[in-house]
């Protein structure tokens, strides 16, 4: 059974925080609900809200959420025929685990719509810290798990995994992940998306990314020792 909400992951050497929408699926959950439910003209106000600074992406959220109609079954059925998961998460996830590295997933999305799709790949298990939804015939509501902006504060997940001495790999690809990235000890963004182009500017290191079976973890993790290493002072200061 999916971990919902889960407490940030116990102690270990590392640990991986995975963002879900547009970062293991291709399009993101609520994009594909408001076109459907309520059309581009309402989507795009949505993002123009966004852009221009009026609406915090909770706000948005919420108002995406709203548009929606119908039960969670048949929103759950429209999703998992719209929306691919990235066919070689499952493996780095297998991997991570065989490595003994906690993945859990950090999204400003809806808990049980990526638990459901995370099941149907055989990934029930994976915990999950995203917010709640209560459906309703009139339309949505999104119950946010934080009070921060984006509805799930990722970077105060990473942070409290680090002040338990786990080093943290973060993978994103949009605004909701912009402060989680910041946090990380390794970051990777999704190839082309925002949270690339908003590190870049900034000249915050992280590494470009299109599938998850490209990372070799254990090369990931041994150049980051590797550099760790070279950049701290010996005891003797030789």
């Amino acid at each position: 059974m999916t971990q919902s909400n889960a407490s940030p992951t116990p102690f270990a050497a590392w640990a991986v925080f995975v963002d879900f929408d547009g970062t293991i699926t291709d399009l993101d959950t609520f994009d594909i609900l408001v076109k459907r439910f309520a059309g581009d003209d309402a989507w795009q106000r949505t993002e123009i809200g966004l852009d221009d600074g009026s609406m915090t992406l909770r706000d948005v959220l919420q108002l995406q959420a709203s548009y929606v109609r119908g039960t969670f079954a048949e929103v759950a059925a429209i999703l998992r025929s719209e929306i691919a998961i990235d066919p070689t998460f499952a493996a780095f996830v297998a991997s991570a685990r065989a490595r003994e590295i906690p993945v859990t997933i950090v999204s400003s999305g809806i808990a049980p719509i990526i638990a459901d799709r995370l099941a149907a790949i055989g990934l029930g298990d994976l915990p999950i810290i995203a917010n709640e939804i209560d459906p309703a015939p009139t339309g949505w509501s999104i119950r946010f798990r934080d009070a921060d902006g984006n509805g799930t504060d990722k970077a105060a997940i990473v942070r409290a995994a680090k002040a338990a001495g786990t080093r943290t790999i973060f993978f994103g690809d949009g605004r909701s992940d912009y402060a989680g990235a910041l946090e990380a000890d390794l970051t990777f963004a999704k190839a082309g998306l925002a949270l690339e182009r908003y590190l870049h500017e900034r000249g915050v290191p992280f590494t470009p990314f299109s599938q998850f079976g490209a990372i070799d973890l254990d090369r990931v993790i041994d150049e980051f020792d590797a550099r760790s290493k070279f950049a701290t002072p010996s005891a003797t200061g030789s």
